[in-house]
């Protein structure tokens, strides 16, 4: 467990292979100001686990922010049974031997909307993700969306393909694959870059790779250029 700010808290967990690729995973979770408990990404459980979140606060809500991000639900919610669910969209019909409380929208829910709020990036038939902005830690939450890893990560074989598709710090962006499934939706992808910028966070959490701790909205820009989105534009208040 790492502190990322005030009550909020990121945590590491094993690798999973992902086309060949070791793929970190990373949970972050928020203590709301009632001390109840955000859950974004969660990891594969084990008691030191179970005993840090424990000492956290109660965990009330888990988050499933795209559909490659629920893998450990199942056995979160066996553990916490009162917590409720929520999925990005798609999610909840591609995992349909998952239960889901709520589907999530452009518009946070009241149960954390004063500390937390989102957007989906849309433009992608495979790639539809929730992006969460803290706002106590000024914190940008990202899944998938950006992949930042260090080179030194990856083995010999592996390193080339992660330059080609764009994954490696301190340049890291969207894969090229996902950001090849956004060519007929950029207009859509703009609207939520447009977003970043009103919120203008100063800290990024990334699930793979290395987080972004200053200058985070410089880092977004880059990271987002192949949206097209000039420095001008600006999504619809």
């Amino acid at each position: 467990m790492k502190s990322f700010g005030a009550n909020i808290f990121v945590f590491d967990g094993p690798a999973v292979s992902f086309y060949g690729m070791p793929y970190t995973t990373r949970m972050t979770i928020v203590r709301l100001k009632n001390d109840k408990l955000w859950v974004h990404s969660p990891i594969e459980l084990n008691d030191e686990l179970i005993r840090q979140v424990n000492a956290l606060g109660e965990v009330a809500y888990l988050i499933s922010p795209n559909k490659l991000h629920h893998l450990y639900i199942a056995a979160w919610q066996t553990r916490w049974p009162e917590a409720t669910a929520f999925a990005a969209p798609g999610v909840a019909n591609k995992c349909q031997h998952l239960h889901f409380d709520a589907d999530l929208t452009d518009k946070a829910p009241a149960e954390w909307r004063s500390e937390i709020e989102q957007c989906i990036f849309k433009g992608s038939p495979v790639m539809e993700e929730a992006v969460f902005y803290h706002k106590g830690s000024r914190t940008l939450i990202l899944t998938d969306l950006i992949e930042n890893f260090s080179p030194g990560y990856f083995n010999a074989w592996q390193r080339p393909l992660a330059r080609i598709t764009g994954i490696l710090a301190p340049n890291g962006k969207t894969p090229l694959d996902w950001r090849l499934s956004f060519m007929n939706g950029r207009h859509k992808a703009k609207e939520a870059v447009a977003q970043f910028r009103r919120w203008q966070p100063e800290q990024l959490i990334l699930a793979h790779g290395e987080c972004v701790h200053e200058n985070a909205m410089d880092f977004v820009e880059r990271s987002f250029s192949w949206v097209g989105l000039k420095q001008t534009e600006s999504a619809p208040a």
